[in-house]
């Protein structure tokens, strides 16, 4: 995190996250510091690489792939996590602490390979243009079922490792916002080699809209964060704050019955003031005519993405166990 340049004029700000300056500089005040890959992590045995999606624009991933057990010496398969991070749209990173913490720990306890997706940040990048980043991300991954995939150019961790018949999707906050997002481009377009997504979690998903949920309050609702996050990354989004891309509730909406994926898991956390919302959502789910299983995972007393930011806490412990378990349950 750079420090405050006191020689340039700010032009907006979006506390406590970020200010632009007039020159066109951004400066992020949020975030953990990055950390890189390793070889194997000495608490679980996880390693872990970064690639290269695409150039330009630049798209790249961390890959972390648990400890390997022989069988028969042929490559163990795995099921496949994409997973795209939290922060607002416009801070953290695949490559931050708690994010790279958080899915050592995951992938270890559910043995899957989890590719976790580095896509642009707003407001450098139109929040439409990071849906597309994290689509592409997820075409990549199933481009390596392809039959007309480029064998060289796969990435052998997922080429040797990946069992391409359970893939499933995740995202926390606003990475489970994208998730959602991208499930239901999902539901209308198809994924190279035929791939399916097995199945999807969302944990304290990023949803808002004009209109109270739940016991949120009646009134000041643009004033919350939520709302003002979202219209100043994207004030020219139609629909503005009902948008069906952070309210999926908003009249006009797609159905929900078109998510692109079999089962799907939300949690959410009874201090977070988005709870209402992604409860909400489960609901709609169910009501929509969506032919999967939705499970709720609903933690008391803790706050928005807590399983992240202190992730070695028992009930961080206990949620990521009740992800793997979900991720490991047959489809």
């Amino acid at each position: 995190m750079g420090s405050i340049c006191t020689s340039k004029e700010v032009d907006r700000e979006l506390p406590p996250f970020l200010r632009v300056y007039k020159d066109g500089t951004v400066e992020r005040l949020s975030g953990t510091p990055y950390v890189p890959p390793c070889l194997e992590d000495p608490k679980t045995g996880v390693a872990s690489k970064d690639i290269t999606i695409r150039e330009d624009p630049l798209i790249r991933a961390r890959l972390h792939l648990p400890k390997l057990e022989p069988v028969n010496e042929k490559p163990q398969k795995l099921p496949i996590l994409v997973y795209y991070h939290g922060g607002a749209f416009c801070i953290e990173s695949a490559f931050s602490l708690v994010e790279h913490q958080y899915l050592t720990t995951l992938a270890a306890e559910a043995k899957i390979l989890a590719v976790s997706v580095e896509y642009r940040l707003a407001p450098e990048c139109p929040v439409p243009a990071i849906y597309d980043d994290c689509w592409e991300g997820l075409q990549w991954v199933a481009s390596h079922l392809a039959n007309d995939g480029v064998a060289a150019a796969k990435e052998p961790w997922l080429a040797d490792h990946g069992d391409f018949h359970r893939v499933f999707v995740g995202g926390d906050s606003a990475g489970a916002n994208i998730a959602h997002n991208v499930l239901m481009r999902a539901g209308r377009e198809p994924l190279l080699g035929g791939t399916k997504i097995s199945a999807a979690y969302l944990t304290h998903p990023y949803f808002w809209g004009s209109e109270p949920v739940g016991s949120e309050p009646k009134t000041d609702l643009d004033k919350a964060l939520p709302h003002v996050v979202w219209t100043f990354l994207y004030p020219t989004a139609e629909d503005g704050i009902d948008s069906p891309m952070i309210n999926p509730l908003a009249a006009g909406a797609p159905s929900l019955a078109g998510l692109g994926c079999g089962r799907l898991l939300v949690s959410v956390a009874g201090k977070d003031r988005l709870r209402h919302r992604g409860l909400k959502y489960c609901e709609a789910v169910k009501e929509s005519g969506f032919k999967g299983d939705v499970e709720v995972v609903q933690v008391e007393g803790e706050g928005h993405a807590f399983h992240i930011v202190t992730f070695e806490k028992e009930s961080a412990q206990v949620l990521i166990k009740r992800l793997a378990a979900f991720l490991n349950k047959s489809c």
